[in-house]
């Protein structure tokens, strides 16, 4: 297209499920809101607990802290737009707003990555160096194994949405999505983007690939280890600590790949929103579920913590009633 064509966009409209009938757009708002709700409960009790329990503050329950601060803020920046758009019909979002957007979900997104293989890597060495553990999994050291699970998602959000929002667009601005995520708004750009798809191509692939390769390696090194405990009990024990992180690695990285690796042939618009609704919705409240129901420790802290805070409210009733 030539220059005098581009048309300056302030805004952008989220197409999100607008071609479903409104019945179906009612119950889709019902059932996120309830999801919603969810997620954010789950995940601020992990975090209450997991601070608030002293059985619960060994490095793997720092770690899940973490991944539940992670989740909340994944649901913050996609969930509550989206259920506008569908009670609302409010599908306007402004070119700020869609670059800010876009980087806290990169952002989210390639922190969650990192911090998968860091709690992988903290079942390694608890279940192959058990005896080391507490010296190698000190305070410092998981604080800054947090802190380079957090740090790669600051320069690959900063560089991909400064970048992208950088080009000129053309004047349609209806993104055919639930929010603002890199290949449909950049369907919407008047200027030549092969530079920057190999970019956002090998980053995404770097991404993903450099933390699966690391869960990979721990998993493969537990693996060898269990075999070699002798009785099925310590096996079962050795097996239980990291079968509640697997579950939750499989279900994002599935559907991760399912959504940016289909060949385009194969990846409609309404495939990809459902695929996306998988990362972003619905792991984020499947993930303190999966640690609740099968972690025995998470489930006995939680009583403990409802048992004292019922106890809070008895002796305050009591109070006001004397």
């Amino acid at each position: 297209m030539v220059e005098g064509n581009w048309t300056k966009v302030n805004e952008f409209s989220l197409m999100s499920f607008s071609s479903l009938p409104t019945e179906i757009q009612s119950l889709l708002f019902l059932t996120f809101l309830f999801i919603y709700l969810v997620t954010l409960l789950g995940n601020s009790l992990i975090i209450l607990v997991t601070l608030a329990d002293p059985t619960l503050h060994s490095p793997m329950y720092f770690f899940l802290r973490n991944l539940s601060f992670l989740e909340i803020g994944f649901n913050l920046v996609i969930v509550p737009k989206m259920l506008g758009t569908l009670i609302a019909q409010d599908t306007t979002i402004s070119f700020l707003g869609c670059a800010t957007q876009m980087y806290f979900l990169f952002f989210f997104g390639v922190s969650e990555c990192f911090l998968l293989a860091t709690m992988a890597y903290d079942r390694y060495v608890a279940i192959c160096s058990p005896l080391h553990y507490p010296v190698i999994m000190n305070p410092r050291t998981r604080a800054k194994l947090a802190a380079v699970s957090w740090f790669p998602g600051i320069p690959m959000a900063t560089v991909q949405t400064t970048w992208l929002f950088s080009f000129p667009f053309c004047g349609i601005n209806k993104v055919n999505h639930f929010f603002c995520d890199s290949p449909p708004v950049l369907r919407l750009i008047c200027a030549d983007t092969a530079l920057f798809e190999i970019y956002a191509i090998i980053g995404t692939i770097l991404v993903v690939m450099i933390p699966c390769l690391l869960i990979l390696c721990s998993y493969t090194r537990i693996a060898a280890a269990i075999l070699k405990i002798l009785s099925a009990k310590g096996k079962h024990k050795a097996f239980s600590t990291c079968s509640s992180h697997l579950l939750v690695v499989s279900l994002f990285y599935v559907s991760l790949s399912l959504t940016y690796f289909r060949p385009k042939s194969n990846n409609s618009p309404e495939s990809k929103k459902v695929l996306s609704l998988c990362y972003t919705v619905v792991t984020p409240m499947l993930n303190p579920i999966i640690y609740s129901l099968r972690n025995s420790e998470v489930k006995n802290a939680l009583g403990r913590t409802f048992h004292k805070a019922m106890g809070v409210r008895t002796a305050f009733c009591r109070h006001f009633e004397v």
